[in-house]
């Protein structure tokens, strides 16, 4: 039996290549890549890589000045959040809810709008596995390419069942999937409205679409746009806080910083043609929305911040680097499987 894509280098000793979260006594997280005779400096000294390359996971190393670490691999959600990036990432925390709301399972066939910077595709390709299918869909090249590398250095090179295709979805969609071939849609878009009729035609019946939409005016164009189209189910809407908690002794508290809103998930499953959606018929005012409005969804006008060219590029050439250096860590990684194999 083979061993799924990204196993092998999630086990074993630490390898050069590899990134390596390393948590000091005050708890302050840094993530370093590790290379042979290569140095983590700080005003408080140094730590050598070489005291962490071959030592299992869990160690606890001294630097130079006598300061003690705990170095562990990131999971996925210290990944994401630290990799290089050009879009804003999907949050674990609404990643996680994708997953379930979405029934994302092994061997499940799912279209992804845009792919971003890769956060939510490495988590649905986890989530179908080797011999499932997860298509992404971006209209940014540079995007693609961040989210490319990010991917190879989560799975230590391209994953199997990962396709990526360049262009909007309504347009490329229709001609890469065929009609009533996909398990699962997942957007993350300014206006997944326009997508629809070409979403509605790719799914099966009983197939799941799940948008993520940051603010109310689209989360209520979307709701809207579905009840109208009549092939869906009526949508359900929610949104998911995370809030941690301070606990040391008797003092149990919540923490004073939480991770609060970040989007809303809007959920709809496709329904056999010809079937009529059942549920309250409603009619959003035509003063709501136009066609003439249609210019306004821009990321200026819904609060998000302008990606720089010089941000991307930066961001291409780190994810990069990144995934060449986890491609040298997972070959080691294969490399030693067999040779356990072996004995």
């Amino acid at each position: 039996m083979s061993t799924p894509t990204g196993a092998v280098n999630r086990r074993g000793p630490f390898r050069p290549g590899e990134r390596v979260q390393i948590t000091d006594e005050r708890g302050r997280i840094t993530t370093i890549t590790l290379a042979e005779g290569g140095e983590y400096h700080s005003h408080r000294g140094f730590l050598k890589h070489d005291d962490l390359i071959g030592a299992p996971e869990g160690t606890v190393v001294t630097n130079t000045h006598g300061v003690q670490y705990q170095a562990l691999r990131p999971l996925y959600k210290d990944f994401v959040l630290s990799m290089p990036r050009g879009a804003a990432v999907v949050y674990p925390k609404d990643a996680a809810q994708i997953i379930v709301k979405g029934d994302i399972f092994p061997g499940a066939r799912v279209v992804e709008a845009g792919v971003g910077s890769g956060a939510l595709s490495i988590a649905l390709l986890r989530a179908v596995g080797d011999y499932g299918r997860v298509h992404s869909f971006e209209r940014r090249a540079e995007f693609a390419e961040v989210a490319q590398a990010n991917i190879e250095t989560m799975f230590g090179g391209p994953h199997p069942a990962w396709a990526l295709s360049i262009g909007d979805l309504q347009d490329t969609l229709p001609e890469a999937e065929q009609p009533g071939s996909v398990d699962r849609v997942v957007l993350d878009m300014l206006a997944p409205w326009e997508c629809l009729d070409a979403v509605a035609q790719a799914l099966a019946p009983g197939g799941v679409l799940v948008c993520y939409v940051a603010t109310v005016t689209q989360m209520s164009r979307l709701v809207e746009g579905l009840r109208l189209d009549g092939r869906f189910t009526e949508p359900e809407c929610d949104e998911t806080m995370v809030r941690g908690w301070h606990v040391e002794g008797l003092a149990v508290r919540p923490d004073h910083r939480m991770v609060a809103h970040t989007a809303f998930l809007v959920v709809a499953r496709r329904l056999a043609d010809g079937s009529a959606r059942l549920a309250p018929k409603r009619r959003a005012s035509k003063s709501d929305f136009s066609d003439a409005d249609m210019d306004a969804w821009i990321p200026m006008n819904v609060g998000e911040r302008e990606v720089t060219d010089k941000k991307v590029r930066r961001a291409v050439r780190d994810a990069k680097n990144l995934a060449q250096n986890a491609a040298a860590a997972h070959q080691i990684a294969v490399e030693e499987s067999r040779q356990g194999g072996d004995e």
